[in-house]
């Protein structure tokens, strides 16, 4: 049986999974330790309190009515919209959503008329990465830091709409 991927706007109780998901799942696969957990909670604190509905939004993905996946377009400055916290459950990998969740934000973002996308991510997330280079996202910088109990490269990604 084929279960059908339904993207929704967030509910109560979301931004805390969102939180979960990026603490657990880096921390079992990259060896991170809470410090990324906190990032993530600030990152979804500031986008519930300074909300821009007509610049900002977040989806969703649900399979079976349990969360799989998400994804945030939040407005960095005038004309420049920046992809966040994309991240899909270990289950939901290989079904193409995460394609689907930058798909939707770029789509988004173009609607509304900005001119760029940017993202911050690191070098080791591979998948993540083959998604934004896929989609147009050039890498534009590099930079060796040491974060969440781990030597990391972090990337900055733009993305002309």
């Amino acid at each position: 049986m084929n279960s059908e991927i339904v993207l929704r706007d967030p509910k109560p109780g979301d931004m805390g999974w969102v939180i979960e998901q990026h603490g657990r799942i880096y921390a079992q696969e990259y060896g991170w330790n809470w410090e990324f957990e906190a990032l993530v909670a600030g990152i979804c604190a500031d986008f519930v309190k300074n909300f821009q509905p007509e610049w900002e939004r977040c989806w969703i993905a649900e399979k079976d009515g349990r969360r799989v996946g998400s994804v945030f377009v939040v407005k960095q400055e005038p004309g420049v919209a920046k992809l966040r916290m994309l991240i899909l459950t270990p289950e939901a990998r290989g079904l193409g959503l995460g394609a689907r969740l930058t798909d939707e934000a770029i789509a988004f973002a173009r609607s509304k008329g900005y001119k760029k996308m940017v993202l911050w991510t690191n070098s080791i997330l591979i998948a993540a990465r083959s998604i934004y280079e896929k989609r147009g996202f050039e890498l534009i910088q590099t930079e060796a830091y040491e974060g969440f109990g781990k030597d990391l490269v972090s990337e900055t990604w733009e993305l002309m709409l």
